[in-house]
């Protein structure tokens, strides 16, 4: 018993006390090893099931579904159509000048009233022309009188010149007589007519139906004749006129499709909530403008609800023809490239599939294909950022 070791439990060394032979010791030292033994069990255990689940291989995660929104492509009739800023110009305009000299005494319309051919709409101080109106009517009657005298006796004197009771020369003077006064009395006459056509020059009429402008002499002032600055501007606006611009390329489809018809021209202003006013097109200039390589035509419209006003920019549309079948998608579905524009189609599996198409122009918000989709077809509107061939997706409306 004296040459005993003591006992060692996972490499330690466990010693007994000195009184472990006393009676009552034995039970302490059992119930100290086996909980000893336990917990080193517990964390050996613990220690190699995590190297264990550490080191065994993971399942590859499933990649989420990319959320996208589609349409689908469509086969429809679409119109051929160019598009062009334009400016609304007058039917024709008018800067009332007056004739006379004279004081403006009437004013008998209101800044951008409208107006109607033959309107009164200034008059001038009239008198002057009256009194010179009654003088020349004055003198007409006069010189009428002395052409009647005269007249008289030229045929006196040629019934005696018949019967030989005068010379030659005595009815050449009466006749020359007669003739003169027959001058005057007409030259009275034109002096008269005009007296009386300067007398009409002081009531100013409108010379076509339209809507006035500002004022630019009121009542009270001096006038002269054909003065530099106009009484007021009078634009006729039923009709109207739209002015616009296209590429000269455009221009022999332009006289193609002129010669089959007219074509019809839209105009609406960029901002206004009214339907686009509907014309067609009457004018193509006669050559191209070599500064900006396009051609200038004009559309005319009825305007009869004033959608449109002189001076004002409008967007517009004519149509050349239409194209039926075409394959439309819209606008935002086409990416570009550095091969050129492509879109992203669905799958039936869901997952997008890049295609090169041709776009061959653009309508609106839509674009014409010319190659690369089919009907039916699903393209990708809205999320293409996030895509790459093969990706999977999920559509949400």
């Amino acid at each position: 018993m004296g040459n005993m070791r003591p006992p060692s439990i996972a490499g330690k060394t466990m010693t007994f006390p000195r009184n472990a032979s006393a009676p009552g010791s034995a039970p302490r030292l059992f119930l100290l090893g086996g909980a000893s033994l336990l917990a080193i069990a517990v964390a050996l255990f613990t220690y190699f099931g995590t190297e264990i689940r550490a080191k065994e291989p993971k399942a590859p995660k499933e990649p989420a579904a990319v959320p996208v929104s589609v349409t689908q492509v469509v086969q429809r009739p679409v119109a051929f159509r160019l598009q062009a800023i334009g400016n609304v110009e007058a039917y024709s305009t008018v800067s009332l000048k007056a004739r006379v000299d004279g004081q403006i005494v009437e004013v008998n319309f209101r800044e951008g009233q409208e107006v109607h051919k033959g309107s009164v709409l200034f008059k001038i101080d009239p008198r002057p022309f009256e009194a010179a109106l009654r003088q020349a009517e004055a003198t007409l009657a006069r010189d009428t009188a002395q052409r009647d005298q005269a007249r008289a006796q030229e045929r006196r004197y040629k019934d005696l010149l018949d019967k030989n009771f005068v010379s030659k020369d005595a009815y050449a003077q009466f006749r020359t007589n007669a003739d003169t006064a027959t001058a005057v009395a007409e030259a009275s006459k034109a002096a008269a007519d005009n007296a009386r056509l300067n007398l009409e020059y002081c009531t100013i009429h409108s010379p076509i139906d339209g809507y006035t402008g500002k004022i630019q002499i009121q009542i009270g002032n001096l006038v002269k004749a054909n003065d530099t600055n106009p009484l007021v501007t009078i634009n006729q606006v039923h009709p109207i006129y739209v002015s616009f611009a296209v590429p000269e390329q455009s221009l022999s489809a332009i006289r193609t499709y002129m010669a089959q018809g007219p074509l019809a021209v839209a105009a609406a202003s960029p901002n206004s909530d009214k339907p686009a006013a509907e014309g067609r097109l009457i004018f193509v200039d006669n050559a191209v403008d070599p500064t900006t390589g396009t051609i200038k035509l004009r559309g005319q419209f009825e305007n009869k609800d004033n959608a449109l006003w002189p001076g004002q920019f409008v967007g517009v549309d004519m149509k050349l023809s239409e194209q039926k079948n075409a394959i439309v998608i819209p606008s935002q579905s086409v990416q570009t490239g550095p091969d050129g524009q492509y879109v992203f189609v669905i799958k039936p599996d869901m997952t997008a599939e890049v295609r090169k198409i041709t776009v061959q122009r653009t309508e609106g918000d839509n674009a014409v294909v010319a190659s690369g989709l089919a009907k039916g077809e699903q393209v990708v509107t809205r999320g293409q950022l996030r895509l790459t061939p093969g990706t999977k997706v999920s559509v949400k409306s």
